[in-house]
Protein backbone atom coordinates (compact mmCIF):
# COMPACT_ATOMS: atom_id res chain seq x y z
CA UNK A 1 0.00 0.00 0.00
CA UNK A 2 1.78 3.24 -0.84
CA UNK A 3 1.17 6.31 1.20
CA UNK A 4 -1.11 8.47 0.36
CA UNK A 5 0.13 12.22 -0.49
CA UNK A 6 -1.86 14.01 2.54
CA UNK A 7 -0.14 11.52 5.18
CA UNK A 8 1.21 12.67 7.67
CA UNK A 9 4.54 11.83 8.95
CA UNK A 10 4.94 11.28 12.75
CA UNK A 11 7.37 14.34 13.14
CA UNK A 12 3.85 16.45 11.70
CA UNK A 13 1.57 14.62 14.12
CA UNK A 14 3.93 15.04 17.04
CA UNK A 15 4.62 18.64 16.47
CA UNK A 16 0.28 19.37 16.11
CA UNK A 17 0.00 17.27 19.07
CA UNK A 18 2.72 19.71 21.06
CA UNK A 19 0.63 22.89 19.20
CA UNK A 20 -2.65 21.67 21.02
CA UNK A 21 -1.27 20.42 24.26
CA UNK A 22 -2.55 16.55 23.76
CA UNK A 23 -1.98 14.11 26.39
CA UNK A 24 0.69 11.17 25.91
CA UNK A 25 -2.27 8.65 25.59
CA UNK A 26 -3.97 10.58 23.12
CA UNK A 27 -0.95 12.02 20.93
CA UNK A 28 0.26 7.79 20.77
CA UNK A 29 -3.02 7.29 18.91
CA UNK A 30 -2.35 9.88 16.69
CA UNK A 31 0.98 9.08 16.08
CA UNK A 32 -0.24 5.44 15.26
CA UNK A 33 -2.41 6.51 12.83
CA UNK A 34 0.17 7.62 10.99
CA UNK A 35 2.35 5.04 10.98
CA UNK A 36 -1.03 2.98 9.74
CA UNK A 37 -2.02 5.93 7.06
CA UNK A 38 1.03 5.16 5.12
CA UNK A 39 0.95 1.54 5.61
CA UNK A 40 -1.32 -0.95 7.14
CA UNK A 41 1.07 -3.22 9.31
CA UNK A 42 0.52 -6.28 10.15
CA UNK A 43 -0.47 -6.22 13.75
CA UNK A 44 -3.80 -4.67 13.08
CA UNK A 45 -4.90 -7.92 12.10
CA UNK A 46 -4.01 -8.72 16.19
CA UNK A 47 -6.32 -5.49 16.92
CA UNK A 48 -7.86 -7.41 19.74
CA UNK A 49 -4.65 -8.53 21.30
CA UNK A 50 -2.00 -5.14 20.75
CA UNK A 51 -4.65 -1.92 21.05
CA UNK A 52 -2.37 0.38 22.43
CA UNK A 53 -0.07 2.21 19.73
CA UNK A 54 3.59 0.45 20.64
CA UNK A 55 3.92 -2.13 18.13
CA UNK A 56 3.34 -0.04 15.23
CA UNK A 57 5.97 1.87 16.71
CA UNK A 58 8.46 -0.69 17.11
CA UNK A 59 7.61 -1.83 13.98
CA UNK A 60 8.51 1.53 12.19
CA UNK A 61 12.09 1.37 14.88
CA UNK A 62 15.86 1.04 13.66
CA UNK A 63 16.56 1.09 17.03
CA UNK A 64 14.84 -0.47 20.18
CA UNK A 65 16.91 0.04 23.03
CA UNK A 66 15.56 -1.68 26.34
CA UNK A 67 16.08 -2.28 29.48
CA UNK A 68 14.05 -5.47 31.69
CA UNK A 69 14.31 -6.06 35.15
CA UNK A 70 11.22 -8.48 35.00
CA UNK A 71 11.23 -10.92 32.32
CA UNK A 72 12.69 -11.39 29.23
CA UNK A 73 12.32 -8.74 26.74
CA UNK A 74 8.96 -9.59 24.63
CA UNK A 75 10.91 -9.76 21.64
CA UNK A 76 13.20 -12.80 22.78
CA UNK A 77 10.54 -14.83 24.04
CA UNK A 78 10.21 -18.75 23.24
CA UNK A 79 6.76 -20.01 22.92
CA UNK A 80 6.32 -21.58 26.06
CA UNK A 81 7.74 -18.87 28.04
CA UNK A 82 5.52 -16.31 26.62
CA UNK A 83 2.40 -18.68 27.42
CA UNK A 84 3.44 -18.73 30.98
CA UNK A 85 3.68 -14.96 31.17
CA UNK A 86 0.36 -14.47 29.40
CA UNK A 87 -1.86 -16.97 30.89
CA UNK A 88 -2.18 -15.20 34.24
CA UNK A 89 -6.12 -14.70 34.92
CA UNK A 90 -6.88 -15.30 31.07
CA UNK A 91 -9.29 -17.80 29.33
CA UNK A 92 -7.20 -20.90 26.95
CA UNK A 93 -8.33 -18.62 24.07
CA UNK A 94 -7.40 -15.49 24.83
CA UNK A 95 -3.66 -16.74 26.25
CA UNK A 96 -3.31 -18.98 22.30
CA UNK A 97 -4.26 -15.46 20.45
CA UNK A 98 -2.20 -13.29 22.63
CA UNK A 99 0.60 -16.35 21.87
CA UNK A 100 0.40 -16.09 18.47
CA UNK A 101 0.47 -12.44 18.49
CA UNK A 102 3.91 -12.57 20.26
CA UNK A 103 5.39 -15.16 18.43
CA UNK A 104 4.14 -12.73 14.97
CA UNK A 105 6.01 -9.94 16.74
CA UNK A 106 9.45 -12.04 16.92
CA UNK A 107 9.68 -12.05 12.97
CA UNK A 108 10.80 -8.28 13.33
CA UNK A 109 14.06 -9.21 14.30
CA UNK A 110 14.48 -11.59 11.53
CA UNK A 111 13.40 -9.20 8.42
CA UNK A 112 15.74 -8.06 5.83
CA UNK A 113 15.35 -4.37 7.00
CA UNK A 114 15.45 -5.57 10.75
CA UNK A 115 15.96 -2.87 13.57
CA UNK A 116 19.37 -3.11 16.02
CA UNK A 117 17.97 -4.20 19.38
CA UNK A 118 20.15 -3.50 22.29
CA UNK A 119 18.68 -5.26 25.49
CA UNK A 120 19.90 -5.18 29.25
CA UNK A 121 18.55 -7.54 31.10
CA UNK A 122 19.07 -8.00 34.85
CA UNK A 123 20.72 -11.08 35.71
CA UNK A 124 17.28 -11.95 38.24
CA UNK A 125 15.36 -12.13 34.99
CA UNK A 126 17.26 -15.05 34.15
CA UNK A 127 17.86 -17.08 37.55
CA UNK A 128 14.09 -16.75 37.84
CA UNK A 129 12.26 -20.14 36.71
CA UNK A 130 9.66 -18.60 35.11
CA UNK A 131 7.87 -21.85 33.78
CA UNK A 132 10.22 -24.18 35.54
CA UNK A 133 13.47 -25.72 34.49
CA UNK A 134 12.61 -27.25 31.16
CA UNK A 135 10.85 -23.97 30.09
CA UNK A 136 13.81 -21.97 31.21
CA UNK A 137 16.54 -23.87 29.28
CA UNK A 138 14.39 -23.69 26.35
CA UNK A 139 14.54 -19.90 27.19
CA UNK A 140 18.14 -19.23 27.65
CA UNK A 141 19.39 -21.30 24.85
CA UNK A 142 16.98 -19.19 23.26
CA UNK A 143 18.45 -16.38 24.24
CA UNK A 144 22.22 -17.90 23.08
CA UNK A 145 21.28 -17.97 20.09
CA UNK A 146 19.86 -14.47 19.53
CA UNK A 147 22.83 -12.83 21.17
CA UNK A 148 24.61 -14.11 18.06
CA UNK A 149 22.71 -12.35 15.68
CA UNK A 150 24.19 -9.11 14.12
CA UNK A 151 21.65 -7.28 14.84
CA UNK A 152 20.84 -7.99 18.45
CA UNK A 153 23.48 -7.68 21.46
CA UNK A 154 22.42 -8.73 24.61
CA UNK A 155 24.42 -7.36 27.67
CA UNK A 156 23.37 -8.89 31.68
CA UNK A 157 23.27 -6.72 34.58
CA UNK A 158 24.90 -8.45 37.37
CA UNK A 159 23.88 -8.51 40.86
CA UNK A 160 27.58 -7.33 41.37
CA UNK A 161 26.70 -4.43 39.64
CA UNK A 162 24.85 -3.40 43.35
CA UNK A 163 23.19 -0.29 43.09
CA UNK A 164 22.71 1.28 39.60
CA UNK A 165 20.57 3.82 37.17
CA UNK A 166 18.08 1.72 36.25
CA UNK A 167 16.46 0.87 39.79
CA UNK A 168 13.30 2.61 39.14
CA UNK A 169 12.21 0.07 36.19
CA UNK A 170 12.17 -0.91 33.07
CA UNK A 171 11.60 0.76 30.08
CA UNK A 172 12.33 1.09 26.31
CA UNK A 173 13.78 3.97 23.59
CA UNK A 174 13.20 3.76 20.20
CA UNK A 175 14.97 5.71 17.15
CA UNK A 176 13.72 6.11 13.84
CA UNK A 177 15.79 5.94 10.84
CA UNK A 178 14.16 9.19 9.43
CA UNK A 179 15.77 11.80 11.42
CA UNK A 180 12.38 14.37 11.84
CA UNK A 181 11.15 11.42 13.77
CA UNK A 182 11.62 12.06 17.17
CA UNK A 183 12.85 9.27 19.90
CA UNK A 184 9.56 7.67 21.97
CA UNK A 185 10.11 6.22 25.54
CA UNK A 186 8.07 4.00 26.38
CA UNK A 187 6.87 2.39 30.02
CA UNK A 188 4.42 -0.70 30.08
CA UNK A 189 2.40 -0.72 33.42
CA UNK A 190 -0.40 -2.56 35.26
CA UNK A 191 -1.93 0.77 34.95
CA UNK A 192 -1.72 1.00 31.70
CA UNK A 193 0.92 2.62 29.12
CA UNK A 194 2.89 5.76 29.30
CA UNK A 195 4.69 7.42 26.43
CA UNK A 196 7.36 9.84 27.56
CA UNK A 197 6.83 13.20 25.73
CA UNK A 198 9.33 15.91 26.48
CA UNK A 199 12.72 15.83 24.96
CA UNK A 200 14.72 16.58 28.46
CA UNK A 201 12.80 13.40 29.64
CA UNK A 202 13.87 11.21 26.96
CA UNK A 203 17.63 12.59 27.17
CA UNK A 204 17.37 11.94 30.48
CA UNK A 205 15.93 7.92 29.79
CA UNK A 206 18.93 7.98 27.47
CA UNK A 207 21.50 8.87 30.11
CA UNK A 208 20.20 5.98 32.15
CA UNK A 209 20.61 3.68 29.52
CA UNK A 210 24.19 4.56 28.66
CA UNK A 211 24.87 4.29 32.91
CA UNK A 212 23.04 0.69 33.04
CA UNK A 213 25.06 -0.34 29.77
CA UNK A 214 28.14 0.84 31.22
CA UNK A 215 27.27 -1.04 34.39
CA UNK A 216 26.77 -4.19 32.37
CA UNK A 217 28.83 -6.67 31.09
CA UNK A 218 30.20 -6.92 27.86
CA UNK A 219 27.99 -9.07 24.86
CA UNK A 220 30.64 -12.14 24.94
CA UNK A 221 30.83 -11.87 29.23
CA UNK A 222 26.97 -11.70 29.40
CA UNK A 223 27.54 -15.06 26.86
CA UNK A 224 29.31 -16.42 29.69
CA UNK A 225 27.42 -15.83 31.81
CA UNK A 226 24.16 -17.27 30.61
CA UNK A 227 25.86 -20.07 30.03
CA UNK A 228 26.43 -20.80 33.00
CA UNK A 229 23.01 -19.53 34.56
CA UNK A 230 21.68 -22.49 31.85
CA UNK A 231 24.36 -25.26 33.02
CA UNK A 232 22.91 -24.67 36.86
CA UNK A 233 19.25 -25.15 35.69
CA UNK A 234 20.37 -28.74 33.99
CA UNK A 235 22.39 -29.79 37.49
Amino acid sequence: MTEPAHAPSRADVMAACDLYGMNSSDRARLVQLASEARQRGWWTAYSDVFTGSYIGLEDDASLIWQWEVQLIPGLLQTEDYARTVIAQHRTQEEVQRRVMARMARRTLLSRPDAPQLDAIIDEGVLRRPIGGREVMLEQLGALLISARRPNISIRVLPFSAGHHAGLEGAFTLLSFADDVDPDVVYVEGVGGDVYVESSDQIERCRVILEQITTAALSPEDSIRLITEIKDDYIS
